[in-house]
């Protein structure tokens, strides 16, 4: 594997990288799209969320990431409040995540190679230390002859390996991916599933929001079910 889960000075402070408290949450004066929903993921868990379309998945991802605040109860996110966080402190807790996004949001002027290298250069690394580390990953999501090109030229599977490759590059102790898998075929599918197993053995907390029952039956992970916006309960 070309990553390892960064480990946080304080991340044995809390058992549980995530943990939601009667969370609900809804758009303007509508009916709430999630109600009191109580959630946790231990440190190391990997977890599927599956539901039909409009459970609430994708809103539920965005409260996870911090795009969105709870409209009432708690959000923790690594042992400290993140529902209450300033807004100039959202940037820490981003930082130790990866986050697949259903729509891609790569840099379309910018090369597979540099899109995937951007976490690592905006932590401050130096080309030479994750350029190998970079061209490992685009090999591992079989982009590896594709690393100079730019997302415009790329299909739209490609564009979500790539996505994949980004979110996960920087070792982050949280990985949240939105359908990561809803634009490959089987067999790529299940080379990315073995990535984001990989990953979790080495102690990332996983969590992965899919249509792909059957994806999610052959990992082995707990399945989380959102329905009425609320979650149902976890089946191994």
């Amino acid at each position: 594997m070309p990553v390892q889960p960064r480990r946080a000075a304080d991340a044995a402070a809390s058992p549980d990288t995530v943990r939601l408290d009667g969370v609900g949450f809804g758009y303007g004066h509508g009916p709430e799209v999630l109600r009191d929903v109580n959630l946790t993921l231990p440190r190391g868990s990997f977890h599927f969320l599956t539901g039909h379309s409009g459970a609430g998945k994708s809103t539920l991802l965005k409260l996870l990431t911090l795009a969105a605040r709870p409209t009432r109860g708690a959000l923790w996110l690594f042992g400290e409040d993140a529902g209450d966080a300033p807004r100039g402190t959202l940037p820490t807790f981003r930082r130790r995540m990866g986050v697949v996004f259903q729509d891609f949001r790569l840099l379309d002027h910018m090369s597979a190679f540099d899109n995937v290298a951007l976490p690592l250069r905006l932590a401050g690394a130096r080309p030479a230390a994750y350029a190998g580390n970079v061209t490992e990953m685009l090999e591992w999501v079989g982009l590896g002859d594709r690393a100079q090109t730019c997302p415009p030229a790329l299909s739209g599977g490609e564009k979500q390996r790539l996505a994949i490759a980004r979110a996960v590059i920087a070792g982050p102790e949280l990985i949240v991916a939105d359908e990561p898998t809803g634009n490959v075929d089987a067999d790529m599918a299940a080379r990315l599933l073995k990535l984001f197993q990989s990953l979790n053995r080495l102690g990332a907390t996983v969590l992965i929001a899919s249509h792909d029952e059957a994806l999610a039956a052959r990992s082995g992970a707990a399945v989380l079910r959102l329905d009425g916006g609320r979650i149902r309960g976890a089946q191994a």
